[in-house]
């Protein structure tokens, strides 16, 4: 058992029911270890909307094929994960225990299989049996209740030491609609759609085409912007799903509605707490750093930037070091290939100017970044000086505690 990050939240949430959503976590020995939790079933009401992002990775796991093959049909009755297998590099054996997973939740539930999706992270390249999970669902079926959010939250986790959930609330119109979601990742996270699991439930009535483009700039600004170790998982996927079971509110036609900017907002805020929980949980991590980049000749530009920064092992090194090192902040900014000029570019961190036009300022004293340095919460903010492009992400440091977790991580 890993010890909880420092850097986790002082519970987990209170969260209220979703209607229109059961939820069941459990063990049922997919994981050696007795009592964790590693299957996770979530059954949803009739008319459920979905949208999804995946994995770019050119090696996706069969769980991701199956949910990006399914997900134009845009609805959703249920959603089978597992942890401890990935389910990922493991050939026509992995296309066949989702086939079969699919098969027995449909069974089920009672619905189309195009209505059930699969997602699995853990070990790479180790195939199982046909019946590894559809076995092990009767049961899970049964146990199915509003609310499980933290059983649910526990079943997906992998070197997670902790379980990441959130909730928010927001008006459609004059009408209150709850959002509440979890989360897992603490390693192989790097931004490149979505960077590890996440599930999002409403009970608001809101069409698929709306749902997916509100998802997708949702995780542009929140899972998009994380990164732990620069590496992209092959199971990277975050659903979000609307039973309509809610109280009545005014129709929602577009992302841009008047009356659903207050929705917009709240799922966006919600995306971003979860991906921030992840890098608090960052494998073997100490600090959250959070970077902002501002001066670039457009806001894709001062993303990369802010990632070439968070990903470069020199500045997270010496973040975890406490180590006010400056120097390799520019070093990093120099690499990136964006458009920068040495002799504009501005940096601080915890709010201290360090340089200015290319030099460190005359009136520049290190003891308060030195102690700024000692917190759990890092800061660094970099201006580029040559447009209005600007980006915030988030990493974590660098510790031996990542080269432990990830040397033993199968043994």
């Amino acid at each position: 058992m890993l010890e909880k990050s420092p850097l986790a939240p002082k519970g987990f949430p209170r969260i209220p029911a979703v209607a229109g959503v059961e939820l069941a976590g459990r063990h049922v020995g997919l994981k050696p270890a007795k009592g964790v939790k590693d299957l996770m079933v979530a059954r949803l009401a009739r008319g459920t909307s979905v949208a999804g992002v995946f994995t770019k990775s050119r090696c996706p796991s069969a769980p991701v094929d199956w949910c990006r093959k399914i997900l134009s049909r845009g609805q959703a009755r249920a959603i089978v994960v597992n942890s401890g297998n990935a389910n990922a590099f493991t050939g026509l054996a992995g296309d066949t225990v989702v086939a079969e997973t699919v098969k027995a939740t449909a069974k089920l539930v009672g619905c189309p299989k195009d209505q059930i999706y699969v997602a699995s992270t853990g070990v790479i390249g180790e195939p199982v049996p046909p019946d590894y999970i559809a076995g092990k669902l009767p049961g899970m079926v049964r146990g199915l209740k509003l609310g499980s959010w933290r059983a649910a939250a526990e079943a997906i986790m992998t070197t997670d030491t902790f379980p990441k959930a959130a909730t928010r609330t927001a008006k459609i119109g004059n009408t209150e609609v709850t959002l509440a979601g979890f989360t897992k990742g603490s390693g192989m996270i790097a931004p490149d759609m979505a960077t590890m699991l996440g599930f999002v439930f409403t009970d608001a009535k809101i069409p698929a085409r709306v749902l997916q483009s509100i998802l997708k700039s949702g995780a542009d600004k929140s899972y998009n912007a994380i990164t732990v170790d620069s590496d992209t998982s092959t199971s990277d996927t975050v659903l979000l799903f609307a039973t309509g079971k809610g109280k009545r509110h005014p129709a929602v036609t577009s992302a841009r509605d008047a009356h659903f900017r207050d929705f917009r907002r709240a799922l966006d805020d919600l995306l971003v707490d979860l991906a921030t929980q992840v890098v608090r949980d960052g494998e073997g991590a100490q600090k959250l750093v959070t970077i902002d980049v501002s001066g670039a000749v457009s806001s894709a530009s001062a993303r990369k930037i802010g990632l070439t920064v968070a990903n470069s092992p020199l500045v997270k090194t010496a973040i975890a070091g406490e180590d006010a090192n400056w120097g390799r902040i520019v070093m990093a900014v120099g690499k990136t290939g964006e458009p920068a000029d040495r002799d504009k570019l501005s940096i601080s961190m915890g709010g201290v100017p360090i340089t200015e036009w290319g030099v460190v300022r005359e009136d520049y004293v290190e003891d308060p970044v030195a102690e700024h340095m000692k917190g759990q919460n890092v800061h660094i903010a970099i201006d580029i000086g040559l447009g209005r492009g600007k980006a915030r992400v988030w990493t974590c440091d660098l510790t031996h505690g990542y080269i432990t977790i990830n040397a033993d991580y199968r043994s």
